[in-house]
């Protein structure tokens, strides 16, 4: 399966102001970037993730989002929402990123990437766009896209081809992991087979939780 790298997105310098908040900026506003982009370990050249606690590490590094997904948010809040809207890394075309699989692998340029979870919306999300329940409606319409982990450094840029290299036969996807993350959450147990893609820091979490459902 193959699909294709629209926009390369990073934060920059210039990082989104947050007033009252802590921490008081945040990296969510990406905006593409011309030619070539380096893929290091945690993250791309360029981009910050301001609260560490929530985003970015060793499991988020790179955070993708479908043009197909995109398209149905604009049609939904009748607004523009180019590459970079959604605080996305990578804006991609012919990938169903719901139905990715957790641990499939994705060659992109010289770089090798694994998909490890969805993402989940928050309030700064929402404030970002100025729509006060789009938590709610996010969540409802599950289109969450997918966070990466960087498996092979390299170079990256729009137009390049997305090639799903290898995919788990475990059938654990995305929009299972996010519907067990929000609203069906006795569906975590379905997680456990997938549980070696998800990022580090939330594994075991999500081990104990899944315990105490097994209990």
């Amino acid at each position: 399966m193959t699909g294709r790298l629209e926009a390369v997105c990073v934060s920059g310098a210039d990082l989104h102001p947050l007033p009252g908040k802590r921490p008081s900026t945040s990296g969510i506003h990406k905006r593409p970037v011309d030619g070539r982009v380096a893929v290091l370990e945690e993250t791309l050249d360029g981009d910050r993730q301001v609260n560490r606690k929530h985003h970015g590490g060793e499991g988020q590094a790179v955070y993708a989002y479908a043009q197909a997904d995109a398209d149905w948010w604009q049609t939904e809040l009748d607004r523009e929402l180019p590459a970079g809207a959604f605080g996305e890394n990578l804006r991609t075309t012919g990938l169903d990123l719901t139905n990715a699989v957790l641990g499939e692998r994705w060659a992109v340029g010289s770089a090798v990437f694994e998909v490890t979870a969805p993402r989940i919306p928050c309030a700064n999300f929402a404030r970002f766009w100025d729509v006060p329940d789009l938590v709610k409606r996010f969540t409802a319409h599950g289109a969450s896209g997918a966070y990466l982990r960087v498996l092979q450094t390299g170079e990256i840029g729009a137009g390049d081809a997305v090639q799903v290299l290898s995919r788990p036969d475990h059938g654990v996807t995305t929009g299972l992991l996010f519907r067990a993350l929000t609203t069906q959450r006795a569906r975590l147990v379905e997680v456990e087979p997938a549980l070696a893609a998800v990022p580090d820091k939330d594994r075991a979490k999500l081990s104990a939780r899944i315990a105490a459902l097994r209990a």
